[in-house]
């Protein structure tokens, strides 16, 4: 199969504003039809990945995602952490494996009920899997995972089936895995690999930015002898609508995001999307869902 000089997956979590610190949804309600413009001015396609309870308290957000012919994903019930984690986040404690399934498959029909449409690929909050994840999402009948972190794990550059023992390793699942782009040409300082990762740069520097670390990676991957060069990018509605920028408070507490969290956040994000998608398309990309890369991922 002949593919693409880069394949790009938009995949945007639409979830909580500010990663979930916060139980509002200004992102999904303002910025949803926002980011659909700027998809039909560019004629693209990308994976809307849908938290559960999001979709019941915003349902209109689903549906426009649906009715402009993109593809709507799952990410997992509440944003709870599903798999195993990376990096210890306090106060937020993994579901059991046990859970999993079951939780997942509500994830599944929540969206289901909201739009009519049963979601095939998924994302796990903070891309935190594990082989207990992939193994739900394969009795569930789910076609794509976007969670490999490829900033922490490295191995993995191209979409691949998982294997049913070990997730981060080839094997026979139906299942498609697909990494999320890192920089893997850079010498990383961090303990876990994340100043190689996408995420923020594109809005808390520039599209420039990002797109230097992606000609550079395309580079690595030349050499590497690597013939399929897919690109999955996260974002999230919230970062294309203004956030507060110090302490937010509700219930019984409150939460001050960390500056590079909400930075930008807004018109700024939305303009530097739209350098980046015009770029990428300079770069001969062409724009897929996560099941169309699913669908064109040849079994071992």
């Amino acid at each position: 199969m002949t593919h693409p000089a880069i394949e790009i997956l938009y995949g945007f979590d639409m979830e909580p504003d500010i990663g979930s610190w916060t139980p509002h949804h200004e992102g999904l309600r303002h910025a949803t039809p926002l980011l659909l413009n700027l998809f039909r001015a560019h004629e693209i396609t990308g994976t809307f990945y849908f938290v559960g309870s999001s979709a019941k308290e915003v349902p209109e957000s689903v549906v426009a995602v649906k009715e402009a012919g993109h593809e709507i994903g799952a990410h997992s019930l509440f944003h709870e952490t599903v798999g195993k984690p990376i990096f210890p986040i306090p106060g937020i404690t993994p579901l059991l494996d046990h859970e999993v399934t079951p939780r997942l498959k509500l994830n599944t029909e929540w969206i289901e009920e909201v739009c009519g449409v049963r979601p095939v690929s998924f994302r796990s909050p903070r891309g935190f899997c594990s082989t207990q994840v992939c193994r739900s999402l394969e009795e569930l009948g789910y076609v794509s995972d976007a969670s490999y972190l490829m900033y922490f794990y490295e191995k993995r550059t191209e979409p691949y089936h998982p294997s049913e023992d070990d997730w981060t390793q080839k094997g026979n699942m139906n299942l498609v895995e697909i990494p999320n782009f890192a920089d893997l040409s850079m010498e990383s300082r961090d303990p876990h690999g994340r100043d190689r990762d996408q995420w923020p740069l594109f809005r808390t520097d520039s599209a420039q930015a990002l797109l230097e670390r992606i000609d550079r990676h395309c580079a690595y991957l030349d050499k590497q002898g690597v013939q399929r060069k897919v690109l999955s990018f996260y974002f999230h509605p919230w970062e294309f609508w203004p956030m507060p920028q110090d302490w937010i408070s509700y219930g019984e507490g409150s939460v001050k995001p960390q500056p590079f969290i909400v930075k930008n956040c807004g018109d700024y994000a939305l303009e530097q999307l739209d350098i980046l998608t015009d770029e990428l398309k300079k770069r001969g990309a062409a724009f897929r869902t996560a099941a169309q890369i699913a669908a064109e991922t040849p079994a071992l």
